[in-house]
């Protein structure tokens, strides 16, 4: 009977541990990013981006941001542009920050610099510099790597992956890199068509489980 008791304490004991580790918003087992903040049911998360946020290649409403939604149950605001560089969006974030009052900002910018050959140094800047506005603002940030595009080979750009490391930022580093190198999942060589953005928002609300945004 006292093992019995023995054991039905320490089973309280930890159900309770991890109950306080997930209302306090810590990651996963298998996550070692950093952790975010649990969302709450009226929060509201902010896309903000290039035409891979806006949904090139598919439907609108099946965007990443519309299925991320669906998955997550917050509101997601599409604040894609196509084209767009990260000069551009850094220019552009301050008004959308103002406008949508985010909890939470998925930034995905830099393959257009990329495209146009522009400096992986300038990009880096303004992809910091945006990560500062937001929390500046108060909402938190994920960061989704956009690859290089290579005749050889579709890699995360090493950017992404190194300012997650010194600003203490969650990465989706290899998500668009492997849907982008899988031909059933694109609607062109830059772009995923609905499965692939499927694929990324599934991804996207992995992440977010792990650290502890849901």
């Amino acid at each position: 009977m006292q093992s019995i008791a023995r054991f039905s304490i320490s089973a309280l004991v930890t159900g309770f541990l991890v109950l306080l580790l997930s209302a306090c918003g810590g990651g996963g087992p298998d996550y070692e990013g950093p952790p975010l903040t649990r969302l709450a049911p009226d929060a509201v998360v902010l896309a903000f981006g290039d035409s891979l946020t806006y949904g090139t290649g598919a439907a609108r409403s099946a965007a990443y941001p519309a299925q991320l939604a669906e998955r997550i149950g917050r509101r997601v605001v599409n604040a894609g542009v196509p084209g767009e560089t990260s000069s551009e969006g850094r220019q552009r974030l301050p008004e959308w920050l103002q406008r949508s009052q985010p909890d939470l900002v998925l930034l995905c910018l830099g393959g257009n610099d990329m495209l146009r050959r522009q400096s992986a140094e300038v990009m880096r800047d303004n992809l910091a510099a945006m990560i500062a506005m937001i929390r500046e603002h108060g909402a938190e940030v994920v960061l989704i790597a956009v690859p290089k595009l290579q005749a050889w080979s579709i890699t995360p750009h090493p950017a992404y992956g190194g300012l997650g490391a010194s600003l203490k930022v969650p990465v989706l580093e290899t998500s668009l890199a492997e849907i982008l190198a899988d031909g059933a999942l694109k609607a062109d060589a830059i772009h995923p068509n609905a499965r692939g953005y499927a694929r990324l928002a599934e991804a996207l609300h992995q992440l977010l489980r792990d650290a502890g945004a849901l």
